[in-house]
């Protein structure tokens, strides 16, 4: 009788969510579902992704504090609702720390800079004397405040001019830059990938500390005299409480899916670095950006809007 009992209550015996706090298309999204897509067979149960964008990402991460930590809701997370938000929102209703279980990094990538391909400036230093020149009419587009504060630093940085105008996910603010409705944009390279390729964007810049290998032309920002390097981050995490079992099965079948050759190659395309991650660095990589963006926000008075 024992091990019939236990056999109905093992984890998992239902099909699990993956809850995306953005809108589908950005990174984060895709490193979802090639979570979900191979994590599925090995569970043995299905595997869903459900987009909850919203509020900066709050509102997919509050459903996933709330959710019963049983093992069955799981939040994919970027920097943005982790260690962003609590840099930004005075009174967030969730805290990072102590609502939610850290499981494993999943992916890190850079930003671009981009334009679209009718935008006079060819490289960052004419689009920066552009916006100095004519303040009025530049405004860029970003999907959550994390990519608001990178820009920001930019903006301190350079002395850029440009108004923030904020979109529910990657493919709307990219889709501003496209129709004009905005001048610029600052965005990890996914989305945007195949618009690069097809000449409908210009990249002017990328966050990362060396060129990316897809894009060797486009210099990074360093080099092109800003002090601005930041790499962000997807992460998997629970609600708190979740037991610790289940959570060491995810982290060892995760930090396993993100070694295979075919995931490292496919997310190498997207310039994205799979990662896998024990349960503690993650923690830790928490903890530390949670102060760093914290101070980072304060010395440039940067508040989410």
């Amino acid at each position: 009788m024992a091990s019939v009992v236990h056999a109905q209550t093992a984890w998992p015996s239902k099909p699990v969510r993956i809850v995306v706090p953005y809108a589908p298309g950005g990174a984060n999204d895709i490193l979802a579902r090639v979570v979900a897509e191979k994590l599925a067979p090995v569970l043995g149960q299905p595997v869903v992704v459900e987009n909850k964008p919203g509020a900066g990402a709050i509102v997919g991460t509050e459903l996933v504090v709330k959710a019963a930590p049983d093992g069955y809701t799981l939040l994919m997370a970027a920097s943005g609702p982790i260690v962003f938000n609590p840099a930004l929102v005075a009174k967030l209703s969730y805290n990072p720390m102590t609502d939610l279980t850290p499981i494993t990094l999943v992916g890190s990538f850079p930003m671009i800079l981009a334009v679209n391909e009718a935008s006079p400036a060819k490289t960052f230093s004419e689009l920066v004397n552009l916006t100095k020149a004519s303040p009025s009419k530049f405004n860029y587009s970003y999907p959550s405040a994390s990519f608001q504060l990178v820009m920001e630093l930019v903006k301190t940085k350079t002395g850029m001019k440009a108004m923030n105008v904020p979109y529910q996910g990657s493919a709307p603010s990219i889709n501003a830059v496209l129709t004009q409705e905005v001048q610029m944009t600052l965005i990890d390279s996914g989305p945007i990938a195949a618009l690069l390729k097809a000449g409908k964007l210009r990249a002017l810049g990328v966050t990362s500390e060396q060129r990316l290998a897809a894009y060797p032309q486009v210099p990074t920002l360093k080099e092109q005299g800003v002090d601005v390097s930041v790499n962000f981050w997807s992460g998997l995490l629970a609600p708190a409480g979740t037991p610790a079992p289940i959570v060491k099965r995810i982290q060892e079948e995760v930090a396993r899916i993100m070694a295979l050759p075919d995931v490292q190659e496919r997310m190498a395309k997207l310039d994205i670095k799979a990662v896998g991650s024990s349960s503690a660095d993650l923690a830790k990589t928490i903890s530390q950006e949670i102060q760093l963006w914290t101070q980072v926000a304060k010395d440039n008075n940067i508040k989410a809007e």
